[in-house]
């Protein structure tokens, strides 16, 4: 059972909410909180050994469930970014040169230099490699004459999902991209 992935979360209006463990959707079932499914996957769980039958139990669960509940998360929008999902939204590329680098040689470059107001967030942030991050310095792209290739920008929630698991099933993916944008760069 360690070999499973993890679980897409959906609201019960079918929005993508979070990625949860088999563990908790295996408690969401047992509370009756999933309300549908949704994908072809599904995953055979055992459990414990019943001491009057001996019959161990067992219990089947979809790949993407949806919930009948509110989570904080949905409602709050895409969490604040991470250095991953920022290099997965820009494709590894450097937003300078062009060029495409391992996650160890990139960095994040604040479009507007935090020490001059910048804020910390999406649409803030690029993706940039050591040398044009140092070249640019403590300036904006247009100060240092570096032409910034992609304006930056907060992905759905979709998409951010997408983003932050590595291990995406077929059937979840295809229901991400159901509600990603068409036009989303990170995909």
């Amino acid at each position: 059972m360690e070999n499973i992935p993890a679980i897409l979360k959906l609201d019960a209006g079918g929005m993508p909410v979070s990625w949860i463990p088999w563990q908790t959707a295996v408690v969401l079932y047992a509370r009756d909180r999933v309300r549908w499914e949704a994908g072809a996957q599904r995953f055979l769980i055992r459990g414990g050994v019943n001491a009057r039958s001996g019959r161990r139990s067992t219990l089947e669960i979809g790949s993407i469930i949806a919930v009948a509940d509110r989570s904080r998360r949905h409602r709050r929008g895409v969490p604040l970014l991470t250095n991953r999902t920022l290099f997965q939204r820009d494709r590894h590329l450097c937003l300078y040169c062009g060029h495409q680098y391992p996650a160890a040689q990139l960095t994040r470059d604040h479009v507007v230099p935090a020490s001059r107001g910048g804020h910390n967030g999406w649409e803030n942030c690029v993706t940039a490699c050591r040398d044009c991050n140092q070249r640019k310095d403590d300036r904006t792209p247009e100060e240092a004459r570096m032409k910034l290739l992609a304006v930056p920008y907060t992905p759905n929630l979709a998409e951010y999902l997408i983003l932050s698991n590595r291990r995406i099933l077929a059937d979840q993916m295809e229901f991400l991209l159901a509600h990603a944008p068409k036009h989303a760069r990170c995909l």
